[in-house]
Parts: structure tokens; sequence; C-alpha cells
């Protein structure tokens, strides 16, 4: 009894990766290096032969002022490569326009004050949603974008913009032939704790490391306070869309039955005058009883 309950509270205590600061801290700071190029290596499905993350805000140090939503990991990969990673629990509708900034900004980032084009490096930007697109139903958990020839050769334009899109939920969908050691990352993002993700750790000894240094960021209590506050701010917000639905729906309602009841009297006033108007009703008689226009009447 003691022990289950031990294994609860622990339970409770690891702090779960797709939170985007934990996630940030764990991918995007300077030593995780190896983890995060075992990542990426996953989702890119290409070797990486040397990662740098010297360029990521340390959360740890500088808390992001404004909105935290834009808290990503910015890797520099086989030297002349950046990739841009962000965690997104919630649709916020606008996420390919975000997407296209994200990339444009580091993108435009490399040229400076030398406007030499051919210093714009290759950049790709994965975008890890814990919710599915309408309009990529038909696709699967992870989907690879970029820019091709529309009518007869499908030829790639440039490998310089590439989008990954990645949605969590479709791993449990998806029934034709996966990416298993994307779906294992995946798995750990998801519950870190589960015994499937225990036994990946036996045979994948970056994942394990990841694991391990999931466990001292849960014990760090400046980090557990980051990632509390940033829940926090993610309930506030649903909240105030969910409560922005709801008053945009009453206010629906409400106008919508005050049109149609204008509506209704407004018919009915026209039947009727319609009726007098066939019986040969002077009018003015009409327009007494109705309080419609004479040109509204000569229409009927």
């Amino acid at each position: 009894m003691e022990q289950n309950k031990s294994k609860e509270i622990k339970k409770e205590e690891i702090l779960s990766p797709m939170i985007d600061v934990v996630f940030q801290m764990l991918f995007g700071e300077v030593g995780s290096e190896k983890i995060t190029q075992d990542f990426l290596s996953a989702i890119l499905k290409e070797k990486i032969e040397t990662i740098s993350l010297d360029q990521n805000i340390v959360l740890r140090r500088e808390l992001p002022k404004g909105k935290m939503g834009i808290v990503d990991v910015l890797a520099k990969i086989n030297d002349n490569e950046f990739c841009n990673v962000e965690m997104q629990m919630a649709d916020k509708k606008n996420m390919i326009k975000r997407m296209l900034y994200y990339w444009a900004r580091q993108y435009a980032k490399e040229i400076g004050k030398k406007e030499e084009y051919k210093e714009l490096k290759r950049t790709i930007v994965v975008l890890i949603a814990n919710f599915e697109f309408d309009k990529l139903r038909e696709l699967g958990v992870h989907s690879r974008w970029k820019i091709i020839e529309e009518e007869r050769r499908k030829i790639v334009l440039t490998e310089d913009l590439e989008f990954n899109i990645i949605e969590v939920p479709k791993m449990y969908k998806e029934k034709q032939a996966r990416d298993e050691k994307l779906i294992e990352c995946l798995k750990f993002l998801e519950n870190p704790e589960s015994k499937e993700v225990q036994g990946y750790m036996k045979k994948n000894e970056n994942m394990k490391e990841a694991r391990e240094k999931l466990d001292k960021m849960s014990k760090d209590e400046k980090v557990r306070r980051m990632a509390e506050l940033r829940q926090k701010a993610l309930m506030d917000e649903r909240e105030a869309e969910y409560t922005g639905y709801i008053n945009g729906l009453e206010d629906g309602i409400k106008q919508g039955m005050k049109q149609g009841l204008e509506q209704g009297i407004g018919q009915g006033y026209r039947e009727i005058a319609k009726k007098m108007k066939g019986k040969g009703k002077d009018i003015n008689e009409i327009i007494e009883l109705t309080g419609l226009s004479k040109e509204e009447i000569e229409k009927l």
C-alpha cells in the first residue's frame, strides 16, 4: 500500500515534457545535444553529424516576458542548417502562418548586414502538435512539406524551406506502417513514466539520458514554478476562449431570436396586406393597419 502511494507521488512530481517551457529546457539547453540530435534524427530521417544549441534563451536564468507561447528550440545542425522546433498543446487556428513566420524570421536573419543571399541557410520548422489539423485528416502522424511544382513534374523548387508537422494524437490511429523511432520519441513526450517507455530506455541511451535530465528538472523548484505558471496561463487562456465562445453563442441566440421575431411579425403584416390588397381594400387603410409603406404594399 505504501509502495503504491509512493509511486503515485513520484508520478505527480514528474514534469510533462509537453509543457513548452519544460520541452525547451529538456531539448534546448546546452548540454542536451545528444538527446536533441537523436530526437531530430527521428523526425527529419537524416543523419545529423553536428548540432549546436547555444542560440536558445536560458530559461532557468531568464523567464520570458510577455507572450510565453513563443518558447521553442533552435538547433543549428550539420554546421549550415537551422531547425526550429515548437511544442503546441492547443490549436490556435493560425499555426500555418505561425510556422511561416518562424521560418521567415530565422531564414532572413542569416543575411545580416552583408545582404548576400548566399549566406541564407536551409531552415526547417518542426511543429509538435497535441491536436489534429482539420485539413490534414487524411495524412499520418508526421507530414513533411516543401515547395514543389504543382502542375506536372512535382519538382522541389528549393530545399531551403521545409515544414514538419507532427500530430501526436494520430500515433494511436495510424494503422499503416509507421516510423517506430519517431513513435517511441512521441510516447516519451506523452508519458515518460510508462512501462513501454521504460522498455525503450533500455535500448536507447539518449532517451535514458533525457529521462534522467527530466527527473533532475522535476526536482528544481524554479523549473517547477515555471511549469506551473505556464500550465496556469494555458488554463486561463482556454477558459477565456471558452467564456468568449459561450458569450458569443448566447449573444448570437438572443440576436437570432430578436431578428426571427421581427422577421416573423413583418412577414405576418405582409401576408395581411397581401390579402387586403387582393380584396380591393383601400391602400391607406392597409397602411394604417399594417404599418407597411406604400412602396412595400405595391410590391406585394
